[in-house]
């Protein structure tokens, strides 16, 4: 698909915008582990923390799409620092905005959108992953609210959160329709986070976990209905989905730039790598699996914006075929580079390090599989 002239001009203003903001400050946020705090601000300034976030709390009321072109363009200069801003804006922000009641959109959303204030979003445990349902953290009702109790595994931003949202069962008899969340800020009484987890990839992203030790917090802390949570977790998954497969494109255009430099500059038996057949095959390859990737994804993204019914199906087969893809092109991309791309500190590693964990966060491959399989029974 082409882009219309408005989502173009908006994906050149982040092009633009990670060129001057975020490609110099990788190193140093890949060195202490998260972005630093003056990014936060600029992309607060920029808007891009905010598309999904009404004009009245300080959003641009733009859409799933929109996102999507953010996540790619930030991921071609690093897959931490783009799932760091996604996270706290739209893996997070937006079940505030979703489901947020006036007191809590007035206390989070607008400083969310303006990058003054970081969220993150707690329901993976040691032992639940993709099934959401399986979580074991309890909420008790009190006196004054809930008391919440718990550990969380693989939460990014934990570390630098203002706020967590956290799910746990409130009715653990309803199974799924138990589930609830909560608004939990940084600093109360039984919360801590534990060290920084070292990863193979997205080192320039905080990731720990999270313990809840008799945590009180008030009834007002409740996000959304109660008993609902399992509901809005599965249905902030579909832009969460977006946002990954969107990542992978990013991951795949920068690895293409950088192979397809190498080759033009680096010469071998008497001449440049590109005037073999072999490489600019491989790169042609690359390019065709990036369109297909791309038309897939902006696809999704827009039948998830128009609320079409089978925007599920199609959300999943991005999720699931968008990073395999991408990561055969970042795979290729090393193979071009040879020893100059296996080098830890190259560009090209970084990103082949950072492809890995995508088809495995927002639901891994085995459940978008899943996903698609049901609807294609269904239509059988």
């Amino acid at each position: 698909m082409t882009l219309t002239p408005e989502y173009r001009a908006f994906q050149e203003s982040c092009e633009g915008f990670t060129r001057k903001y975020v490609r110099p400050v990788v190193a140093e946020a890949e060195a202490q582990g998260h972005p630093p705090k003056a990014l936060w601000s600029e992309m607060g300034k920029a808007r891009l923390l905010g598309l999904m976030t009404p004009e009245e709390y300080g959003g641009s009321g733009q859409d799933e799409l929109a996102v999507a072109l953010v996540a790619e363009e930030l991921s071609r200069a690093s897959g931490g620092i783009a799932v760091s801003a996604h996270v706290s804006a739209y893996m997070a922000g937006t079940h505030i905005v979703h489901y947020g009641t006036p007191e809590q959109l007035d206390t989070y959303a607008a400083a969310i959108a303006a990058g003054q204030k970081i969220a993150a979003i707690a329901v993976t445990e040691p032992g639940a992953g993709s099934d959401v349902a399986g979580i074991s953290s309890r909420a008790i009702r009190t006196d004054s609210g809930f008391r919440i109790n718990g550990r969380k595994m693989f939460i990014t931003n934990a570390g630098i959160a203002d706020v967590i949202i956290v799910a746990a069962k409130t009715d653990p008899e309803a199974g799924h329709r138990g589930i609830t969340t909560f608004l939990v800020e940084a600093g109360t009484p039984g919360l801590s986070v534990g060290a920084p987890l070292p990863k193979m990839g997205w080192h320039s992203s905080d990731t720990r976990e999270v313990i809840l030790d008799d945590v009180e917090v008030p009834e007002s802390a409740v996000l959304g209905q109660t008993g609902r949570g399992f509901y809005q977790i599965m249905g902030a998954f579909q832009l969460e989905r977006i946002v990954l497969a969107a990542m992978g494109l990013g991951h795949a255009v920068e690895s293409i730039r950088i192979a397809t430099d190498y080759v033009t500059n680096r010469t071998a038996f008497g001449g440049r790598l590109i005037d073999r057949q072999a490489v600019r095959h491989r790169l042609a390859q690359m390019h065709i699996d990036l369109e297909t990737a791309r038309l897939l994804t902006y696809h999704a993204a827009e039948q998830l914006r128009d609320r079409n019914p089978e925007s599920a199906n199609t959300v999943a087969m991005a999720k699931y075929y968008v990073p395999n893809t991408t990561s055969r092109i970042v795979d290729n991309a090393v193979q071009l580079l040879g020893g100059s791309g296996f080098v830890e500190e190259s560009e090209v590693a970084r990103h082949y390090r950072d492809m890995r964990i995508l088809r495995i966060g927002g639901g891994a491959d085995e459940i978008q599989l899943d996903i698609i399989a049901k609807q294609t029974l269904a239509r059988a």
